[in-house]
Parts: C-alpha cells; structure tokens; sequence
C-alpha cells in the first residue's frame, strides 16, 4: 500500500517534493523570528507615544511655565506652536532621508534629538531658551515619526499579524492623547513644569536601547536627494502649519496670516511641478492621481481635524464651565482612552473578517455621532450627562478608525515608496490637527460674545462635524480593502 505524498514527512505539497533538512530549518527559523517581533512592535509604538504625548502634555503646565520664565500672553503660544510647526513642516523632507539613509537610523537620530532636546527643554531659564529647545524637539519627532510606521510593515507579515502591530499603534496614539494631559498634571502638581520635559529623557533612553537591540533595519531605497522637492514641501507644509496655527489668534484676513497661505500655495504649486520630473520624488504624485489612493489620505487629514477640536473644547468645558483642575480634566479623558483600548482588543479580528473599509466606515460613523452628540451640550450639562456618552463613543470610533487607516495607506503603497506613504500620514494629521482646531476655535471665537461658554463651545463643535462626515464618506466611497476577509 502506498502512501500519500501528504504523510510523507518533510514533503512539500505544493511542488511535490521532500524539503530539505536545512530549508526546514531556515523555515522554522524565520518563524520563530517572527514570534520575537513582538516585543520590538512594542518599542516601536512606544516611540509614537512620546511624540503623541509631548503635543498634550505641555498645555496642561503653560501657566506655570509663563509665571516661572516671564512669557508675554501672546509669546506663551510658541511653546506649542514652534514643536508642530517644525514637526508638520519638516516630516515630508525627513521621509525621504530615511529611505535613503535607512528609517531605523533615522528614527535613532530623531530620538537622539528629542530627548537632548526634553533635557534642555526642562533646563530651561528664559523663554527663548525654552522655545529653541521646542523647535528642537519638533525636529527630533519630524525624524522619528516616518521610520515608525516603515518599521513597523518591515517586521510583520499582511494580514492579522500586521493589523494587530497597527491595532497598537492607534493604541499608543490614542492613549497618548489622553495620557499626555493625566501625565502633565499630576507632574506639573507634584513637581513642576520642568518634568514635563525632563519625563521624556527616560523614555527616550528605552527606546534608544530598545531600537538598538529588538528592531532591524528596513531595506534602503538609494537615490539622489529630491533637494527642490524637499526644499518647496518644507517651505508649502511649514507656511501652511504656521497661517492655520496663528489664523485664530490673528486673524483669517490678517496680513501675516494671508502671507502664509500664499507661500504655502506657491510652495505646494513649485512642488507639484518639481515632482512631476523628479525620479525620485519626495512626494510621490502617484498618490493623488486616483481617488483609491487620495480618499485614505484626505481622512487621514480630516480625522484628526474632528478629534483636535473635541480634546480642546473638553478641556476649556471641564475647566472653565465646571471647574475642573488641570488633573481633573486630564482624569475625565480616560473613559475615552479606556473605550478605544477595549475597542483595539477586537479590531484586528474585525478587520480580517470583514476588511478595513466597513471597520473603518463603522469607526468614522461612531466619530461623527460622538460629535453630533456632544455638539448638544449647554451650561446645565454635567460631566455624567453632556461629556462621558460621547467621550465613550468617540473612543469607540477612534478604535475602530485609525488601525483600519493607516493600514490601507500603508499597504496600498508600493515598497519603494513606504516611506513617502508614512511621511505623508504623518503630514496629514499635523495639518488636520492644525486645519481643524484653527477652524472651530475661529467659530467659538466669533460665537463667544453672544452664546456664552457653553453656546460658543457647542457652535464650534457642530461646525467641527463636518470633518468626520467627509471623512466618512471619502473613505466609504473609494477605499478598498487590503485585508484577505474570511
């Protein structure tokens, strides 16, 4: 009686004949390789969460760093300002140098950077000094930022595996969000305004060492250096960053304002035609020419758009309309960070069942209730009745939205141009942070006259509404789903 090929030990089915020794070796190696992954996922997403953080973390100590340095009202705004103004001007020319210099190097220059720059940044003795070290921390996250998400794709497989190592790393953004201001006032209380700083140099010295022992480097792209594409994205991003950052302190109409947007446009038109040559673009046009690979992109933006706007009027609502310390405040936003970690606990199995686009579509949908819902508050509203049902549905959203998103875009891209893809992820939401937080604090502005607290916060978040809902229908118009569902 003969046997079947199949019980034959070592035999490969699908070429029908017996695998050698030393290729089952190799095999079983890079499987348990693999498995040993895991652990450099974690120091990967740790990376994202220090430079989540240090965009919150700051605001909650500002008036302790104004009374201890002698910053004016207006100047006490660049030390948010200045870290997401290098961080989104300058993360599409970093891209571009990881991939020709290698994302892990860069990520290890980029951290190397910000964490030198946290301890100047503590020891800090006069306002410029402390706005230099920003400058210098958002240089440090434009480096980092790209190689996080390359790295990532680099050390998993398609599939559940990758959509569990992008479930961790919405996680570590999402907890970051509301860490960042938990975190900043409980070291702002008990140990001043410096640690908000200093917190980020033991971090850093973890992920160093665990970057160095736990993560490979990805393959390189070599290529000559897009020099006029980097220098018109940097100039474009950087004006673009600084008109929506100072449009609602200054003005819309303001003359500085207004000379921004026309060097963000002239600089966005010199880069188109300078890509379009270029063999090797800093911005890939490709990825504009077709809505399928636009629409993932434009959500991107427009996410962060919504969520920027919802944290900041949470934050003035908890303080000003109920009294909340700075702790208090940073407290309330943990039933949001504890509904998106239930909800990344089951969106990698969500999403191989029935693929990034409905997951998404779903998420983008319970964003925009959660803000339709808390677009209702007033001044009789509580925290139980006009804050914790949306906190909790837009964790939920936030959950369902971000993983599914990122990982269309990533894995939608060519190999030669993931880094191009994760700058430009990176890109979008600085800008959607920045696009949507100057558009509905404009409308508060305008509403606060009339409407009172309450009145002015609840007109802007309606007017912040229409972000998810674009979002919303951008991606469930054209993305398509990169997950094999079963």
């Amino acid at each position: 009686m003969s046997t079947h090929p199949l019980q034959r030990p070592g035999h490969d089915p699908g070429h029908d004949r017996v695998i050698p020794l030393g290729e089952r070796r190799t095999a079983s190696g890079d499987e348990a390789a693999q498995r040993l992954r895991y652990p450099a996922v974690i120091v990967l997403c740790l990376t994202q969460l220090i430079l989540v953080i240090d965009n919150s973390v700051v605001n909650v100590a500002l008036p302790q760093i104004r009374h201890a340095l002698g910053f004016s009202a207006t100047g006490l705004s660049w030390v948010v300002t200045s870290y997401a103004l290098v961080f989104g001007g300058l993360v599409l020319l970093s891209g571009k140098v990881g991939a020709i210099i290698g994302p892990r190097r860069t990520l290890l220059i980029g951290v190397s950077i910000f964490t030198v720059a946290s301890a100047l940044g503590g020891a800090a003795t006069s306002p410029a000094m402390l706005i230099a070290a920003r400058v210098l921390q958002g240089l440090g996250a434009a480096l980092a930022a790209p190689g996080v998400l390359v790295l990532l794709m680099s050390i998993t497989k398609p599939g559940p595996q990758r959509t569990r190592a992008m479930s961790v790393f919405v996680l570590s953004i999402g907890i970051g969000a509301g860490l960042g201001l938990v975190l900043g006032g409980l070291l702002t209380t008990s140990l001043g305004w410096e640690w908000v700083m200093f917190v980020n140099i033991p971090v850093g010295l973890v992920v160093l060492a665990g970057v160095r022992l736990l993560v490979p480097e990805a393959p390189r792209a070599p290529a000559r250096l897009d020099v006029g594409g980097a220098v018109a994205s940097t100039i474009g991003m950087t004006a673009l960053v600084y008109g929506l950052i100072n449009a609602e302190s200054q003005g819309w109409a303001s003359a500085s304002v207004l000379v921004s947007f026309a060097l963000a446009v002239a600089g966005l038109l010199a880069l188109v035609l300078i890509e379009r040559r270029h063999l090797a673009p800093v911005v890939p046009l490709e990825f504009f020419t077709r809505m399928r690979s636009a629409a993932p992109l434009l959500a991107m933006m427009l996410i962060p758009a919504g969520q920027a706007g919802f944290l900041y009027f949470a934050a003035l609502f908890t303080q000003n309309a109920l009294g909340f310390t700075p702790l208090q405040t940073g407290l309330s936003v943990l039933p949001f960070s504890a509904a998106l970690l239930v909800t990344n606990l089951l969106t990698s199995r969500l999403v191989t069942r029935h693929g990034e686009r409905i997951v998404g579509s779903l998420g983008m949908s319970a964003l925009l209730a959660g803000l339709v819902w808390m677009s209702r508050i007033d001044a009789t509203d509580t925290f139980a009745s006009g804050l914790l049902g949306p906190f909790l549905l837009l964790g939920l959203g936030a959950g369902l939205t971000v993983a599914p998103l990122t990982a269309v875009i990533m894995n939608q891209a060519p190999p030669a141009r993931l880094g191009a893809a994760s700058s430009l992820n990176q890109a979008m939401q600085q800008l959607g942070g920045a696009l949507g937080l100057a558009v509905m604090t404009t409308v508060y502005g305008a509403a606060a006259a009339g409407a009172g607290e309450a009145g002015a916060i609840a007109t802007a978040l309606t007017a912040g509404v229409v972000f998810p809902l674009l979002a919303l229908t951008l991606f469930a118009t054209w993305a398509r789903s990169t997950t094999t569902t079963r």
